[in-house]
């Protein structure tokens, strides 16, 4: 991919927008209520910038003939980030329509970990627009490790959940946030599959 290439321009908007959005969503302090619509706004913000640079992606597949990698792997790998924006910004959403104000180890773990996926995202697109693709691998590698460690943290908030936790209302409230987190790491990892893809094709 030519560095001043169209799509890598646009490749590496989303990846910025989308490390923009978990260092946001990371640094965000909730205390009150309303500091959850400041949130969740701000998430839908990202979100839609997402879609934005998507639809920019789509105008300029359709009217380019020859594109520096196959054009269904650049769609792939930008609809891909952008699930992740959709779940970061689902996620938000529930704090929000849940009035969740106490943040836990959990949730903070969870945050700490797709923001290590978004910053190895970032990395990875710049690689792969100034075509290193070499060093692309070690950082699916490290994606796929935290979706493995996601799941280990999603199975142990359950876990402490129902033991800890009596109100019904509130275990299928949390549960449901902590699964939404899980997802996102998912998602995380579908970016790094479509990278590999990539990666198989043209290194």
């Amino acid at each position: 991919m030519a560095k001043k290439n169209k799509f890598s321009t646009y490749l590496t908007n989303m990846a910025t927008n989308l490390k923009e959005s978990t260092d946001f969503f990371s640094d965000y302090k909730v205390k009150t209520e309303k500091d959850l619509a400041i949130f969740a706004n701000k998430m839908t913000e990202y979100e839609h910038k997402g879609d934005e640079i998507v639809h920019d992606i789509i105008k300029e597949l359709n009217t380019t003939f020859i594109t520096p990698i196959d054009r269904e792997d650049i769609l792939l790998l930008a609809n891909s980030m952008d699930d992740v924006l959709d779940g970061l910004e689902q996620c938000a959403a529930l704090f929000e329509m849940y009035a969740i104000t106490d943040i836990n180890q959990y949730m903070l773990q969870f945050v700490e970990e797709i923001k290590i996926c978004s910053y190895e995202i970032l990395e990875s697109v710049e690689l792969l627009t100034t075509k290193k693709y070499k060093n692309i691998r070690e950082k699916v590698i490290k994606i796929n490790a935290v979706e493995s460690k996601c799941d280990v943290i999603e199975r142990e908030s359950i876990k402490n959940l129902f033991l800890t936790e009596k109100d019904p209302i509130r275990i299928i409230q949390y549960k449901e946030i902590y699964q939404s987190f899980e997802e996102i790491a998912d998602a995380c990892e579908a970016v790094a599959n479509t990278l590999e893809t990539i990666l198989m094709k043209n290194a």
